[in-house]
């Protein structure tokens, strides 16, 4: 079964508002911390809170106005019938008219209006045009979209004045909310005022103390990123906090036993190290002693046969002297090789030559071999020697950085320096060329990891500065261990009292 591009693309499309709502979640939640999340939560609560609080002020202040405009609407019905049989025995028909919305003066939430017997309005004083009107009081009307949730239906009533069975006239009382709910409104105003501020108030003082609580947190986070740099040193401050504190205890624990751990494995390499050196020590002695003295005197048998073989006859001594060049041709390939294993396992001016100059031996060969690239050397007051291990290792860094350099960089200039950092007892050398640098993502290769791992195995740092076009800078630190390390600290500081 086949599907068109169209139906492909229809149902492909669902997918795209899906991840748009996926990232605005992760914006809006996921991406924050936690505490914007528990501030967040308790807005949304507090939003509800003041939703439904709302709802329930309007559907009480509805009921509520509705039962005091009704209850003000049966008192101005009662006090118009007593009026009608109290007042108009002493009056005219037409002077009680006039003044009966002054007798109603007192009741709120009523507007009256009088007619006379022919349905004609009787002009009412300018005070008592609207009975219950709190305008007066300063009282300021709710808005209108306040005023039609909480207004009920008005109410209109029509009581005839009957005096002596005869209609001198009509008052038409109708229900004002108008006050009533200005008056809801301001009750309304001032408590959420009030809250509002408490709200604020309790957010403020959330944050503070969702920051105080959330603090380990911070702290916990910075501590694994340094126990992601190797650095196990760190530790943790306990906090009040039942969990926290376990949390913390737990932490400086793994860091402790990390720490230890390390310690450990930095003294194995180190004496896995040292004891590769011995080997290649006692390898390259057994080489010098011995293969050396027994190439020298192949060579030297040989040689004395070619002497003897002169005397042979013709043909026997071209055949001799054949065999002899292949044999001496032989042996020099072997004490070549022989020099070459004497090299790389270890060169035959340590331990003989101060390092200052075997250093500056290593570069002066590499500039002779090189004469288009321009070396310079510069070492401090260094010590002669730091022990065969960190001699030896700055010798190799020094040969596989300038060999990397020649190879790869295509410099014009290299620079090498030689340091001792005595505040923190370390040999730094540093190998800077100005050639075409490192392209990010290229993998180190074997020579890198190990010289690497030959230096973090001394307890030292090796790292590679690079970018392209602007040259490459390799920086090794190695920790002198001993009496060098004490004796660069007092030459650095001088003598103590």
């Amino acid at each position: 079964m086949t599907i068109s591009a169209h139906t492909a693309s229809a149902l492909m499309t669902p997918s795209r508002p899906r991840s748009s709502w996926r990232r605005m979640l992760h914006a809006l939640w996921y991406g924050r911390s936690i505490r914007a999340q528990l501030l967040l939560v308790f807005v949304l609560i507090d939003l509800v809170a003041v939703l439904l609080a709302g709802s329930v002020t309007v559907l009480r202040a509805r009921a509520q106005t509705r039962v005091e405009v009704a209850a003000s609407t049966r008192l101005a019905e009662f006090l118009v019938s007593e009026a009608v049989n109290f007042v108009h025995q002493q009056l005219p028909a037409e002077q009680f008219l006039a003044l009966l919305p002054t007798q109603l003066r007192s009741i709120r939430h009523v507007r009256i209006a009088v007619t006379d017997a022919a349905g004609v309005p009787i002009a009412l004083p300018a005070d008592a045009e609207r009975i219950g009107d709190r305008r007066a009081e300063g009282r300021a009307p709710a808005p209108g979209w306040f005023a039609a949730l909480v207004a009920p239906p008005v109410e209109a009533h029509d009581v005839p004045v009957i005096v002596d069975g005869r209609s001198i006239g009509q008052v038409a009382i109708n229900g004002e909310p108008a006050d009533e709910i200005a008056e809801i409104w301001e009750n309304a105003v001032a408590i959420g005022t009030v809250g509002f501020l408490l709200n604020v108030a309790m957010i403020a003082i959330l944050h503070v103390l969702f920051g105080r609580v959330l603090d380990p947190l911070t702290g916990l986070a910075a501590g694994l990123s340094d126990l992601e740099r190797r650095t196990y040193s760190v530790r943790l401050k306990r906090p009040q906090t039942r969990e926290l504190g376990a949390i913390a205890e737990h932490f400086n624990a793994l860091a402790l036993a990390l720490e230890t751990l390390g310690a450990e494995n930095q003294e194995l390499n180190r004496r896995l190290i040292t004891a590769q050196d011995d080997e290649r020590r006692r390898t390259a002695l057994e080489l010098h002693d011995e293969v050396g003295p027994c190439l020298f005197g192949l060579k030297a048998n040989a040689a004395s046969i070619a002497s003897a073989a002169g005397e042979l006859p013709e043909p026997a001594r071209l055949g001799v002297s054949a065999r002899l060049h292949d044999i001496l041709s032989i042996i020099e390939h072997l004490q070549a090789i022989n020099r070459s294993m004497l090299d790389r396992l270890r060169p035959m001016a340590l331990g003989h030559v101060p390092l200052k100059e075997m250093l500056d031996q290593l570069v002066r060969e590499r500039a002779r071999q090189h004469p288009q690239i321009s070396f310079a050397f510069a070492a401090g007051d260094i010590s002669s020697s730091y022990g065969d291990t960190i001699d030896l290792t700055v010798y190799r860094c020094l040969q596989e950085g300038m060999t990397n350099a020649i190879r790869h960089a295509q410099p014009r200039h290299v620079t090498i320096a030689l340091a001792c950092a005595a505040p923190e007892a370390q040999l730094v050398l540093t190998v800077r060329d100005d050639g075409c640098g490192i392209k990010p993502g290229t993998p180190p290769g074997f020579g890198i990891r190990g010289m690497q791992e030959r230096v973090e195995g001394l307890g030292g740092q090796y790292s590679v500065e690079s970018e392209p076009g602007r040259g490459t800078c390799v920086r090794v630190a190695v920790p002198m261990i001993g009496p060098q390390a004490t004796a660069a600290v007092k030459q650095t500081n001088g003598p103590t009292a």
